[in-house]
């Protein structure tokens, strides 16, 4: 006999692992604490876009929705870096053919939302989780309005629900060995928005994450189906140059005419949308058990949030569903076994790609622009081309590479890194990265 099974939360993962569970035969019922975002307007200036990539999509097509999320996505080929003195390069993010693609959270949220339902999951909104009773195997949700919170019983429980998760909470409170870390880093984001050019079409190339690296801190930009671009200022809490520092419209006036030129004519609503749109944080969770027995599992979010600088938060929250299902196809309807499997599988992956996540933010912000690390990147790329069993790059690892752990990439990725630290030291790199000796001295030292 099959579980009745509970999701708390029916964002990205909650949505997509109520999909592939309904497909499965269970009855879903997902609890949401917020309003239906199909029926209310959502806060603006609080959801960074989304880069779906090849682990995602996988995740995706596995329950047939891939091609049908394609269509509010837009192609991103590589990284457009702009320069402070005005000039800007492309830099392809993987092969001929690869891509990320940029989406919007809320528009993909929503899609979710309609097939969940589409496949008979039922989703209850404004419904925050009070509690759990472990044993009895209950849960109670707030019912706005309604002094009977409701109460339901619950065979089997995921907590879908986010960094701060409720349902976390509530597991970590009953479990007398619960590890725990919370890692903020020193950097909030802001959003703005680069509206569309006069003619109606997009102000700046469609295809490209746009970045303005500026060594402490970056200006991103990811472009939206009506023609506009959602525009992510990543910026120190406080000090010198700081979130804390730009408190007035002159402040940032000058900040931005200094530090981001070439955006302000394309960008006439700035002044404005920096005090309107508020300033959030950025959270790395690791924790663990993310399992209780086979009544309750953590997963995306709830079990491993992480920065955004990887792109890879949702892909690694939809890859959690496809592995999960995978593992409920091996092991059937034994929960015991599927959860199991399921924690020793994720865990060590998700631990991977959470500190990736923190490294990359480096690479994005100092390193885009830096002619010594734009050459290291040249000399990958041509070994990947001629070798491409050989030595795949980090990125390509994480993005296109689906077939690969994350904790495989982080251990290839660091060798990979050594390697290239030794051959950029060599005299004349410069002249000679080309060249069959670099190629064979690579080579070997890979083996």
């Amino acid at each position: 006999m099959k579980k009745n099974i509970v999701i708390v939360g029916a964002g990205l993962v909650g949505s997509l692992l109520s999909i592939y569970l309904s497909k499965r035969g269970y009855k879903v019922r997902v609890y949401e604490r917020r309003a239906d975002m199909r029926r209310e307007k959502m806060n603006a200036g609080r959801s960074i876009n989304l880069a779906l990539s090849d682990r995602g999509l996988l995740a995706l097509e596995k329950v047939g929705l891939a091609e049908e999320i394609k269509t509010i996505a837009i192609p991103m080929h590589g990284r457009q870096i702009h320069n402070i003195d005005g000039s800007s390069a492309f830099q392809p993010y993987g092969k001929q053919g690869q891509y990320i693609n940029s989406v919007s959270r809320a528009t993909l949220n929503m899609k979710l939302m309609d097939l969940a339902e589409a496949n008979g999951a039922t989703i209850h909104f404004n419904q925050p989780l009070r509690s759990i009773d472990w044993k009895n195997e209950k849960m109670v949700f707030d019912n706005p309005g309604n002094e009977d919170h409701e109460s339901y019983d619950a065979q089997l429980i995921f907590g879908a629900d986010g960094a701060f998760s409720a349902a976390r909470l509530h597991h970590m409170l009953q479990h007398d060995k619960f590890d725990y870390q919370q890692h903020y880093i020193d950097c909030g984001y802001k959003e703005l928005t680069i509206p569309p050019a006069a003619d109606g079409n997009f102000a700046m190339e469609i295809n490209a994450l746009h970045i303005w690296p500026r060594k402490d801190y970056m200006l991103i930009a990811l472009p939206n189906l009506d023609k506009t671009f959602t525009c992510t200022l990543f910026f120190p809490f406080e000090g010198e140059t700081s979130f804390s520092k730009l408190d007035t419209k002159e402040k940032v006036k000058v900040f931005f005419e200094k530090t981001f030129p070439d955006v302000i004519p394309l960008m006439p609503g700035y002044l404005s949308e920096f005090f309107e749109n508020p300033v959030s944080s950025l959270v790395t969770v690791k924790c663990y058990p993310w399992i209780r027995e086979d009544k309750f599992a953590l997963i995306g979010d709830a079990a491993h949030a992480i920065v955004p600088f990887f792109g890879q938060g949702m892909n690694a929250g939809f890859e959690d569903c496809r592995i999960l299902d995978d593992l409920i196809g091996k092991h059937e309807d034994d929960w015991k076994k599927i959860l199991g499997e399921y924690q020793s599988d994720r865990k060590p992956d998700a631990d991977a790609i959470a500190d990736m996540a923190v490294n990359n933010f480096t690479e994005m912000r100092e390193k885009t622009a830096d002619p010594r690390f734009l050459l290291q990147k040249k000399i990958e790329a041509r070994l990947h081309e001629k070798y491409p069993d050989k030595w795949i790059p980090a990125y390509s690892q994480v993005t296109f590479s689906p077939q690969i752990r994350y904790s495989d990439a982080l251990k290839r990725g660091q060798k990979q890194e050594a390697i290239m630290a030794e051959i950029m030291n060599i005299p004349g790199i410069g002249e000679k990265w080309d060249s069959d000796e670099i190629e064979a001295l690579i080579l070997q030292k890979l083996n």
